[in-house]
């Protein structure tokens, strides 16, 4: 038997507006629409949706009715959900119909997609309840398995899961960590018991998110023999091709014109019609084989960036100024019981808006540009900033 996870994290942020220093005290409406900048959440979304989110969640709900044995897993973002049931909410209804066919697991996070293990661990946990309760609301399911924010893994985080009562997480398997070993077994986490690690196959996942487009690369054009191919060639080497990857892969990144949509839905053809093939949910993974080995990641370890590490986050004064004023608020935020000023807050958290003040250069600096909504990355800071003075402005009126 062998099986590939195909693993899918659907996240968009609530991206703050440009909001002036003149603007604090007087306007609290960061998240606003109505002033139709480049960023405004709607138009984003929207757009988003038309180019991946309902062409991608249609061919893999069309895929589940021809193949029986094809699944997929997802981790869903509660900023996304809150777009998605206000703009969108037939995107809500056609991954419920997923979860309802059984062929559709919901993976756990953080609510607002935030780095709150390595800030407050308090306010993980309560993003990580929130979350798991807003998708047991939306899809009556209980997240069993977790994934921090951008996969940022460590050993405390998998000790802090194994206690939480999940049965598995997932991690990037980056080559320095693993060494010798591949990515395509079930492992155990250092110092944990019964919780299951799995590992992206870093490779395989990155030839579709990243290369698939790409007309340098030596491979391209990406053909499903051709890949098909290389999995059979990385089954040589362990039965289990974690596939991980943005689920915006699929027309955002890689535009419909490359023959991203074709190639997935030949490529399921291709993997289901071979003997003994399978695609599993990450539980099924889990439980796939005892695991061959203990990993340890002391050090964190991400799936973003050529470094794979917390630097896109958190690697200069801007980043580090943010999010250590920002954490500093929570007591008195909580404090004041304001359930719109609490979740204004919490939705600064988002992991997004400290990654759009990166300031890294050559080709991780234009991985930033990319996902980023404000014209550079000390704009993105200075509104930030100026949102995060009304929100101390509007703790001392209480």
């Amino acid at each position: 038997m062998r099986a590939i996870c195909l693993y899918l994290h659907i996240h968009q942020p609530i991206r703050y507006r440009e909001y002036s220093i003149f603007n604090v005290g007087n306007d609290s409406n960061y998240f606003s629409d109505s002033y139709n900048g480049r960023q405004s959440n709607e138009r984003i979304f929207r757009k988003v949706t038309e180019k991946s989110y309902r062409p991608m969640l249609g061919l893999l709900l069309h895929k589940m009715k021809q193949q029986p044995n094809f699944k997929v897993s997802f981790s869903i973002t509660g900023t996304w959900l809150e777009q998605a049931e206000r703009w969108c909410p037939e995107l809500i209804d056609t991954i419920r119909e997923m979860v309802s066919r059984g062929q559709a697991e919901i993976v756990g996070e953080t609510y607002y997609h935030s780095l709150a293990f390595f800030y407050d661990r308090n306010e993980f946990e309560d993003q990580v309840k929130m979350h798991a309760e807003t998708i047991e609301r939306i899809f009556g399911v209980k997240p069993r398995v977790f994934r921090n924010t951008e996969f940022a893994y460590n050993d405390q985080l998998a000790k802090w899961a194994e206690g939480a009562g999940y049965h598995g997480i997932l991690a990037e398997g980056w080559g320095k960590v693993l060494g010798w070993r591949s990515p395509n077994y079930v492992y155990r986490p250092a110092g944990c018991h019964n919780l299951r690690l799995l590992l992206k196959n870093y490779r395989l996942s990155d030839d579709i998110a990243f290369r698939f487009s790409n007309r340098a690369w030596a491979e391209w054009p990406l053909t499903v023999p051709k890949y098909q191919t290389w999995l059979d060639d990385a089954c040589l080497n362990g039965n289990l091709i974690n596939l991980f990857m943005d689920f915006e892969t699929f027309g955002e990144h890689q535009w419909q014109d490359t023959g991203i949509f074709n190639f997935i839905d030949g490529l399921i053809d291709s993997w289901l019609g071979q003997y003994e093939n399978k695609f599993v949910t990450v539980s099924e993974a889990c439980n796939l084989m005892a695991p061959v080995d203990e990993i340890s990641m002391p050090e964190t370890v991400t799936w973003a960036d050529t470094e794979r590490d917390l630097s896109a986050w958190a690697s200069n004064s801007m980043q580090s100024s943010a999010e250590t004023d920002l954490y500093n608020l929570r007591e008195a935020i909580l404090a004041t019981h304001d359930g719109a000023l609490i979740s204004d807050w919490r939705h600064l958290t988002t992991s997004d808006h400290p990654y759009a003040m990166c300031t890294k250069y050559w080709n991780d600096g234009d991985v930033h540009a990319y996902f980023s909504a404000y014209a550079s990355p000390y704009e993105a800071f200075m509104y930030f900033m100026n949102v995060l003075r009304d929100i101390e402005y509007r703790i001392a009126q209480k």
